[in-house]
């Protein structure tokens, strides 16, 4: 073997170790993870807890509304995606065409929670009065049954594109909003301070926001709001008709405004991302699901053996 085919043959040997050694691990290494802004606590905590458990491991989380999340994903600027659905088939086939087999999981069943001013003294609404809401049959607080609250209804979201608005979208298969009382913000955060402070407001937020009893955030954002019951009564006639979008009536089915909770992976190898979904749908990440209210796809196993 000639000289210069042994250098090309060692250099390229070299270059696979190299490349090798760069690999993430579940236990080590930087990602990028990309999350709908709604789920943003929610991801918070479970990235913090691995990261405690991992110190060599590290992610850089990008938050952005759901459409601009998913196309990161898909253009390899993230690993992975959280976020209120699984990809379309124009989005799956953006992996396909790149040989991506991909991973879906969903880890949780969240709620589109409404929420309003406590100025405002109205916290019950029907399903059917929120329809009315989006096909413009309602637009004033008077037309809603037992309404105390007078003058317009404004529907806040926290983006245009956000997964909160895309879901209430496509429950009242609504395709023009174009004369619809609709503002948006820019974050969750910001429809909670903007509701606070108009009581003829109705705000649409992730319930990972402020179902956490334990988290001053959770404290303080719920603090001046009431989060409004929801039947699907068409006619209720007491307040048992009546659920909120917290933990219970999340798993109970309950709520009608609830949804999954979906991480997408694009990884291509046994890495850091793989490690956070096996952590997120096991035993340690679902106890933290449950904590912050949401309904976990696997609930903890409590059972307890006791000895005779």
């Amino acid at each position: 073997m000639s000289k210069s085919i042994t250098a090309v043959l060692l250099t390229l040997s070299l270059f696979g170790c190299s490349a090798k050694q760069n690999l993430d691990t579940p236990a080590r290494g930087t990602i990028t993870i990309a999350a709908d802004e709604s789920f943003k606590p929610l991801v918070d905590q479970l990235t913090s807890a691995y990261m405690g458990l991992y110190p060599d491991a590290h992610f850089n989380i990008v938050y952005k509304p759901e459409q601009e999340a998913i196309a990161t994903m898909l253009r390899d600027s993230a690993r992975l995606v959280f976020t209120a659905r699984e990809l379309t088939q124009q989005e799956r086939a953006v992996l396909d065409q790149r040989k991506i087999e991909g991973k879906t999981e969903r880890i949780a069943t969240d709620g589109v929670a409404l929420i309003v001013s406590k100025a405002n003294g109205d916290s019950l609404i029907s399903v059917s009065e929120v329809q009315g809401l989006f096909t413009g049959r309602i637009t004033q607080w008077s037309q809603m049954a037992g309404s105390r609250q007078s003058g317009p209804v404004t529907l806040v979201f926290d983006n245009n594109n956000s997964s909160n608005l895309s879901y209430m979208l496509k429950r009242f298969n609504i395709t023009d909003v174009s004369k619809l009382r609709i503002f948006t913000v820019k974050s969750n955060r910001e429809v909670v301070e903007y509701v606070r402070t108009n009581p003829s407001a109705i705000g649409f937020i992730g319930v990972n926001w402020i179902s956490d009893g334990d988290e001053p955030l959770s404290a303080e954002l719920s603090k001046d709001l009431r989060v409004m019951g929801i039947s699907e009564k068409l006619n209720p006639t007491s307040r048992q008709d009546y659920f909120q979008p917290f933990q219970k009536d999340l798993g109970l089915e309950n709520y009608p405004f609830r949804r999954g909770v979906y991480i997408v992976s694009r990884e291509a190898h046994p890495g850091l991302g793989g490690g956070l979904i096996n952590y997120v749908s096991r035993d340690a990440g679902t106890l933290i699901i449950e904590k912050l209210g949401l309904w976990p796809a696997i609930p903890y196993n409590r059972e307890v053996y006791l000895e005779r």
